[in-house]
């Protein structure tokens, strides 16, 4: 199992930055070499200082994995990782909050975001196996994702603008500090409580419509049933005293 050191994480984090503002015409000359390494330790100590942000240290903490085999089921770095396992793995041991473990219900337990809101440390999904929110990596900037890949691969960062993943893209979900809001909130928030907290998958649309229905049922049918009683309690009543009426006579 291979893991990176935080010294080469800051590295590939500030090469990304600086891929991302470099200027596209900047004319070459003798000196460029080296203010190219000055603008990259600037880049360096800009990323340094930005790892007290906790959305940077989830980031940083999953990048921190790359190289753990793909395992099937696995959810921890000795047993390897399969997609949603890492997922879980990231975002509890960094910010203390427990996502569900199947990838289709981290999506249901999440809030929907477009493509162009992303922001690090928000969860991108893929129909990698012919069925919705089959695969689910964590949005790491630059339109770059981490994840755990397949069985015989390792967790690495790929790009979503590569043709698999555009064909495959299924949704963008970001967590909130609680699961039941309307608006985002910042992961950092999510850090502040000292206890572990849970995020459950919301039933659908259609489905709590259709337990509202039953129950509705349930209570009609239980107060016609009830009303039965009263009737058959009335008649037998009612029996009993015309039968001790006929026997007086």
């Amino acid at each position: 199992m291979r893991k990176i050191s935080p010294a080469l994480l800051i590295t590939i984090a500030a090469l990304w930055v600086c891929n991302a503002h470099a200027a596209p015409d900047a004319p070459a000359s003798d000196a460029s070499p080296l203010l190219a390494t000055t603008g990259f330790l600037t880049q360096v100590d800009q990323v340094r200082q930005s790892v007290t942000d906790k959305t940077s240290e989830l980031v940083l903490d999953a990048m921190g994995l790359i190289g753990v085999p793909y395992q099937r089921g696995g959810s921890t770095v000795d047993s390897g990782f399969d997609c949603s396992g890492f997922v879980r793995s990231v975002f509890k041991q960094s910010i203390g909050l427990l996502l569900p473990r199947k990838a289709e219900e981290q999506a249901s337990a999440t809030h929907h975001i477009t493509k162009s809101e992303l922001k690090p440390g928000d969860l991108v999904f893929f129909n990698t196996m012919r069925r919705a929110f089959s695969h689910v990596g964590i949005y790491v900037g630059g339109g770059k994702f981490i994840h755990s890949p397949r069985p015989g691969g390792e967790v690495r960062v790929d790009n979503m603008g590569q043709s698999y993943w555009q064909q495959r893209f299924d949704g963008a979900r970001r967590v909130l500090a609680d699961a039941s809001a309307q608006t985002t909130a910042p992961l950092s928030m999510l850090a502040s409580s000292t206890t572990e907290q849970v995020l459950k998958p919301q039933a659908p649309k259609h489905q709590a419509l259709k337990s509202a229905h039953v129950k509705k049922h349930e209570k009609k049918h239980e107060a016609k049933g009830h009303k039965a009683k009263k009737h058959a309690s009335a008649a037998q009543v009612k029996k009993s005293s015309h039968t001790k009426k006929h026997t007086r006579r």
